[in-house]
């Protein structure tokens, strides 16, 4: 097979086209949102496709019809005598800068300003505010080319995002942008379009809310895979490097696409929106030719896991199934909002997974395999000190002695793990921290070994099955590592894998929360 070019990291819809690369073809639904005078306003997580939508939407908007030759908007346009008309684009892509300096905001948006006030013969003066040169650029822009101006911003948030844990920065961002975009409503008469886009609904709340009739798309469902691959695009698109990875990896066609949903697909954007898949890791593991955590080698917000810690925030209720939450909830996200679903969502840490119509009620979740071992690998050292590669206390380690059967040394990893959690620093009681710790060590094991979690009364705490061990583990807290075992005993736990081949191990541990150490641990092979 000739090797195809992906457009891995590429945003930019004209090198996407000029360079040959694979296109998955979304122009339908920029064709039904560009024939409106309506505002838009989109949020999705990050590396999710929103740079490439507004690129698209530029190229539409200049009148760069060679670009969409044989595209779905092309079709759509042929009987439209007003259709590839350019008109002049105000482009904000706040994606590509830095925002920790105290006046990096304003450098950003003069940069913007003097570029269009050299493109439109426009001398400002130095009185002039940043808002009243934007103005005026609008103004030049609709008088000299004789159409109205057509606005697109993307990433509109990140200046609000990156400055969340310097709280006086943050606030003059928020008040240098609104003063800016207030332009927008006074100069409606100007603009034919806009479009605006953010990982989170923070700068829609705090920036654009002047904005009264700003449509919001984000949990529309004739939007909802505006963003995203779905599962027929991805097979029509994308099958010959399907076929490549499947032979890489030794796997069956049908074995691959069930791997690649598992890891990458199950974001959903309304209840009855079809799932989509991360194109960004969906793409980079086509490429690689394997199955990796492409998404969060990208970065995940620190101050994210930070505040889910503080707000002392029980990490189980990600895989329970007890998180819920409705539509105003889900696009309730402000910096001063306790309630951290409404961010976990937006972000796409947390997706829909099922929907109750008659309360009208979502229940969320992780919405495949790499955000969920990612984010719980993120948030482990939250919870305990020195937990990386090397530390003797880190997931792999801890895998390659459940795997051998080395009693001792998984002793010593849960000894280490709730040793190295620090004295707890605000309400949140010590408790938490160690059912926190016991719960994302156990499901990152998951990733590696088959780890079944119990967490109702009469049922065992875990179970590992590996290629040769049966472990049966019940912990205790401020009782005796006997009473743990003989609980197993007594409830008739090992009763299943009487017939099993693999050998069966039993543990009863115990944990002293005044010491804080694991004071107890026997073991019991059958």
């Amino acid at each position: 097979m000739d090797e195809r070019k992906l457009p891995i990291g590429v945003q930019s819809f004209e090198k996407i086209i000029e360079n040959h690369n694979v296109y998955v073809d979304k122009t339908g639904l920029i064709y039904q949102l560009v024939h409106t005078n309506v505002p838009y306003f989109l949020n999705r997580p990050r590396r999710f496709g929103k740079s490439l939508l507004l690129s698209t939407m530029k190229a539409y908007w200049e009148g760069k019809k060679e670009l969409f030759t044989g595209l779905k908007i092309e079709a759509l346009e042929q009987d439209n005598p007003d259709a590839w008309q350019p008109y002049p684009v105000f482009y904000f892509d706040f994606n590509r800068d830095n925002y920790q300096g105290t006046r990096a905001l304003e450098g950003i948006l003069e940069d913007y300003l003097a570029d269009w006030e050299r493109r439109y013969a426009i001398t400002p003066t130095k009185r002039q505010s940043l808002a009243v040169r934007f103005r005026r650029a609008i103004v030049e822009a609709a008088k000299q080319t004789g159409k109205k101006c057509v606005i697109l911003v993307d990433e509109s948030d990140k200046p609000l995002l990156e400055t969340m844990e310097n709280e006086k920065l943050l606030e003059h961002n928020k008040k240098v942008l609104k003063g800016f975009f207030s332009t927008l409503k006074s100069e409606d008469e100007h603009i034919q379009f806009i479009f605006i886009t953010g990982v989170t609904q923070f700068s829609k709340d705090s920036i654009f809310s002047d904005l009264n009739q700003l449509r919001d798309i984000s949990m529309v469902e004739d939007y909802a895979e505006i963003c995203g691959i779905t599962e027929d695009e991805m097979k029509d698109t994308f099958m010959p490097e399907i076929e490549a990875l499947a032979q890489e990896q030794e796997l069956t066609i049908p074995e691959c696409l069930q791997r690649l949903k598992q890891t990458y697909d199950g974001y959903h954007f309304h209840e009855k929106g079809e799932g989509v898949y991360n194109p960004y890791s969906l793409l980079t593991a086509l490429a690689d030719k394997e199955f990796g955590g492409y998404w969060f080698a990208t970065g995940t917000p620190t101050f994210l896991v930070r505040r889910l810690k503080k707000a002392g925030f029980d990490p189980r209720k990600f895989t329970d199934g007890t998180l819920y939450a409705n539509k105003r909830m889900l696009t309730d996200y402000r910096e001063d909002n306790p309630d951290l679903v409404p961010l976990l969502y937006q972000t796409g840490y947390l997706t829909i997974a099922e929907f109750d119509k008659q309360k009208a009620s979502y229940t969320l979740a992780f919405p495949n395999e790499e955000v969920k071992y990612g984010f719980l690998e993120s948030l482990l050292p939250q919870y305990v000190n020195n937990v990386g590669a090397g530390s003797g206390k880190d997931i792999l380690t801890l895998t390659d002695y459940i795997e051998h059967g080395k009693t001792d040394a998984i002793r010593d990893v849960f000894s280490a793990l709730f040793a190295g959690i620090p004295y707890p620093t605000n309400d949140v009681p010590f408790e938490h921290d160690f059912q926190s710790v016991f719960y994302i060590t156990l499901t990152l094991l998951n990733q590696y070994v088959d780890c079944e979690q119990h967490t109702s009364m009469g049922r065992i705490d875990c179970v590992v099955r590996t290629l040769n061990y049966v472990y049966l583990f019940e912990f205790k807290r401020d009782d005796s590592a006997e009473a743990a075992l003989k609980q197993i005993d007594d409830m008739h736990y090992a009763d299943t894998y009487v017939a099993d081949r693999r050998k069966l191990v039993k543990i009863g541990a115990n944990f002293d929360s005044e010491t804080r150490q694991l004071n107890g641990w026997k073991v019991e092979e059958g």
